[in-house]
């Protein structure tokens, strides 16, 4: 199922919670709605869901407009943050109450309830209650109620912010074998950026009810169109400045780290442009030597040494460039001796320098 959002904005009142949304969910994909508390994601998809009005614009499903109709009519299965199970009713009657809304055939409804338990795994536990599931088993029962009424679209609303951190890393895995299995459109809401890189077929990133950009995961880490979302989709450095000049695809940026060379920008920019630079922190390298050289070299001083194991974290600064701070991570680091207080050189290719526009007010969350 194809799912088409056409101008849509959602108003409470004087408040825009969600601003000319326009936007296309291909059929099969398992699409991520990213964004900060507030930004209108979850209202976005009560309104796919038929749960909320749409104040203003059309919403398509395989270019059937669908705006006014009705939720029981759009033929939804979504999971809910804290999974809403009957906590009286056993595993298989939770999966199947749905169904018998339906008014199925009894062998039909077994038959698709068999079919969704074998798929989220679940069959094991058929005749036990929530309360006797851990939570990562729970939130399959949910799935499996949602998947069994066969619906057009799937939506994920936050499903893993309720688990601890190893089984969410588990239910991730889960979620995308099923997704796999049955190639249902899916809709997944949430604010955790490595679920949705380390899932997703597409992103849309929201931001105070507006949609700042549509890509699939690895062009939005590396080719994000605002510091904004450079600074939301994992980690990066923003450093401000101006385009000195401009030649065969490469611009030389004045900065408070000196001047530095960039060959990948986000839109055109011209000479005397006031520009933001994203650099990643594993983008940076280490002088280790003391060469004091290396493409884009700049002086810093170490201010803070995090050791995490496979990993070790500089937080850098630059006393000079008005209190301007960096972070510097390594992989598999070498054994060195810099200390705190150590004065030490950095660069970073051109190519790792992404130049962006000043950060543009958008408002404060909805």
């Amino acid at each position: 199922m194809e799912v088409v959002f056409k101008g849509i904005y959602k108003r409470y009142g004087q408040t825009t919670a969600v601003h000319d949304l326009n936007l296309k969910i291909e059929k099969g994909a398992l699409h991520f709605l990213l964004g900060p508390s507030g930004c209108g994601k979850t209202t976005t998809l009560r309104m796919l869901a038929g749960l909320e009005a749409v104040t203003e614009g059309q919403l398509f499903f395989d270019g059937v407009d669908v705006t006014r109709k009705p939720a029981v009519e759009r033929g939804i299965g979504m999971v809910f943050q804290n999974y809403a199970l009957w906590p009286h009713m056993t595993v298989y009657k939770n999966v199947e109450y749905g169904l018998k809304l339906r008014k199925l055939p009894a062998a039909e409804v077994k038959r698709r309830i068999d079919e969704v338990m074998d798929i989220t795994r679940l069959t094991q536990y058929a005749d036990r209650l929530p309360g006797q599931l851990s939570g990562g088993q729970q939130q399959r029962v949910a799935l499996a109620r949602a998947l069994a009424i066969r619906p057009n679209v799937l939506l994920l609303d936050e499903p893993l912010s309720n688990l601890d951190a190893k089984l969410r890393m588990e239910m991730r895995d889960n979620i995308l074998r099923i997704h796999r299995q049955t190639g249902i459109t899916t809709l997944y809401v949430t604010h955790d950026q490595r679920e949705a890189l380390s899932m997703g077929t597409q992103i849309s990133v929201m931001h105070a009810g507006h949609l700042i950009q549509t890509d699939a995961p690895r062009r939005l880490y590396t080719f994000p169109k605002t510091a904004f979302i450079a600074g939301f989709i994992g980690e990066t450095n923003l450093v401000s400045g101006h385009v000195v000049s401009w030649a065969n695809g490469e611009a030389a940026i004045e900065t408070a780290l000196g001047r530095l060379r960039a060959t990948h920008f986000s839109g055109p920019f011209k000479v005397g442009d006031h520009v933001t630079l994203s650099m990643r922190p594993e983008a940076i390298r280490i002088d280790w030597t003391g060469s004091g050289q290396g493409e884009n070299f700049f002086k810093t001083r170490i201010d803070h040494l995090t050791y995490l194991g496979e990993s070790e974290q500089f937080q850098l600064s630059q006393p000079e460039g008005g209190g301007l701070t960096l972070k510097v991570n390594f992989y598999h680091a070498p054994i060195h001796s810099f200390r705190e207080g150590d004065a030490i050189g950095c660069s970073i290719a051109a190519e790792d320098v992404l130049v962006l526009p000043v950060q543009s007010e958008i408002g404060p969350g909805t």
